[in-house]
């Protein structure tokens, strides 16, 4: 939320520091500045519909509640009004430049000379040249970058004595090498590369940082193996509980059931449940949600439809399974050609079709971090099919909370459990929900980044500021 004023005066119990300032201080009565943050974001972080919005929006939201944010981000599409309204009501300033086609261009010329094709990607000279512009108005406290791919922003010499943090998310380097190793040919050889580029941006980006933080302990652990003096943090995704709220019963089959009556904060969208019905229930259905764009959900659901689904319905010639998210490509739009599979694409809110569906799946055979996902399945209640891989970093248990399945054998096994014992998957998905509820929470998973950042999270806003913040619009969230 935008803080109207530059500074604030709190009560500071005897012994304790304000979260917000660097320097300690045992006054009872504390004047702080509030600290001045500079938010870069390789993605519009607004809506969050899909996985790395979803993170990066929370992450503004939380820090909007603690300091003065200046927003820069790039985007891959047109913005809209709405979207511009949203980012400004919680930024002081906000810069968003659109990338066009001429980052292809960028990212092969940064590949040819010699570093990551992302950095090019994500290279923007007109936001450079925003970014030192604002730097030279304002001495910020605090730098926070989202992913690696901005890697180049943090170079400008006015930020050179800004401590900066970088939100890694994931170890992209690793991701690169797990492409590599499906794919064959020419690809194997460019995933390859990529590979070894962005792990030396990552291990450059832990001597430039004061902390870099990742989505999971697994991700640390694999930072740490190549960067071991990297000041690393894990901080988990969340998932918003008030909004994932599922209804098994016959609320699923009219859409009307409490996930179509929450507003929660900061999604735009109609809330209208008649505006939008879930569609009828299936008593045998599957549902995938993600981003239908991004290669490690293609080649999930790719595998999945070809090798593990003709199993399922020759058991089950009723059974559906719905693709759910943005962008379909064109192996996805082919896979809807096949018996039982519906492919349903965008929508403005995923939550009828998940309620509608007796379980959510998550194929993926190349996963890294915390996947939206599985959190967004058992928040629903429902219960959640995963491979090995994109269950990594969670606590979950295998047969309590979840079902795990790898081979097209385990993935029929499961499916026919949650298909054949309702009794039994009712349990599965209440022992879910009861796990995120208990250890998902937004408001928990970033309460480190306070004392990490120097941020104040024990003050509240002040009525004048909190009336002048924008009031959040509802927005249908998924996975990425």
């Amino acid at each position: 939320m935008h803080h109207g004023g530059a500074c604030r005066t709190t009560s500071v119990p005897r012994g304790r520091s304000p979260r917000n300032s660097w320097q300690t201080s045992r006054s009872l009565v504390v004047t702080t500045h509030l600290v001045k943050l500079l938010y870069l974001v390789h993605r519009l972080p607004y809506p969050p519909d899909r996985g790395d919005r979803i993170r990066s929006w929370h992450l503004l939201r939380f820090f909007a509640e603690r300091a003065e944010v200046d927003l820069a981000c790039l985007a891959d599409e047109s913005v809209n009004h709405e979207q511009r309204r949203a980012l400004a009501g919680m930024c002081r300033r906000v810069a968003i430049v659109t990338l066009g086609r001429a980052r292809w261009y960028h990212a092969a010329r940064s590949l040819a000379g010699g570093r990551s094709a992302t950095e090019g990607l994500f290279y923007s000279r007109e936001l450079n040249d925003t970014l030192a512009k604002w730097a030279g108005e304002t001495r910020y406290d605090r730098v926070v970058a989202f992913c690696s791919s901005m890697n180049r922003y943090l170079d400008l010499p006015a930020l050179a004595d800004v401590p900066k943090f970088v939100d890694l998310v994931d170890v992209d380097s690793q991701k690169w090498f797990d492409y590599s190793a499906r794919a064959r040919g020419f690809k194997r050889v460019l995933f390859s590369l990529e590979g070894r580029r962005v792990r030396r941006l990552e291990t450059e980006l832990a001597r430039k940082a004061e902390a870099l933080l990742v989505v999971s302990g697994p991700e640390a652990n694999l930072l740490r193996g190549f960067c071991p003096t990297a000041n690393v943090h894990a901080v988990a995704n969340g998932v918003d509980l008030d909004y994932f709220q599922g209804d098994k019963g016959d609320g699923a089959k009219k859409g009307t059931g409490p996930f179509c009556a929450k507003r929660p904060s900061g999604r735009p969208g109609n809330t209208n449940p008649s505006a939008f019905p879930a569609p009828p229930l299936q008593p045998q259905s599957l549902v995938f949600v993600g981003a239908l764009d991004y290669r490690a959900n293609i080649d999930g659901v790719t595998w999945f439809c070809r090798e593990v689904w003709p199993r399922v319905q020759t058991r089950y010639p009723n059974a559906i399974v719905s693709l759910v998210g943005r962008n379909p490509q064109a192996a996805v739009r082919e896979l809807a050609t096949l018996p039982g599979v519906k492919l349903v694409g965008q929508v403005p809110d995923v939550r009828p079709f998940m309620a509608a569906a007796t379980a959510a799946i998550a194929p993926l055979r190349v996963a890294r971090g915390l996947q939206n996902k599985v959190l967004e399945g058992a928040a629903m209640g429902k219960p959640v099919i995963s491979t090995s891989a994109a269950l990594e970093g969670f606590d979950l248990v295998p047969g309590e909370h979840v079902l795990r399945a790898d081979s097209p054998d385990e993935w029929l096994s499961a499916i026919s459990l949650v298909f054949e014992d309702p009794a039994g998957r009712e349990r599965l998905g209440a022992a879910g929900q009861l796990y995120v509820q208990r250890h998902h929470a937004w408001s928990a998973r970033l309460a480190p980044l306070a004392d990490l950042l120097g941020l104040g999270d024990d003050v509240p806003l002040s009525a004048t500021h909190e009336a002048e913040a924008l009031s959040p619009l509802p927005l249908g969230e998924g996975s990425g």
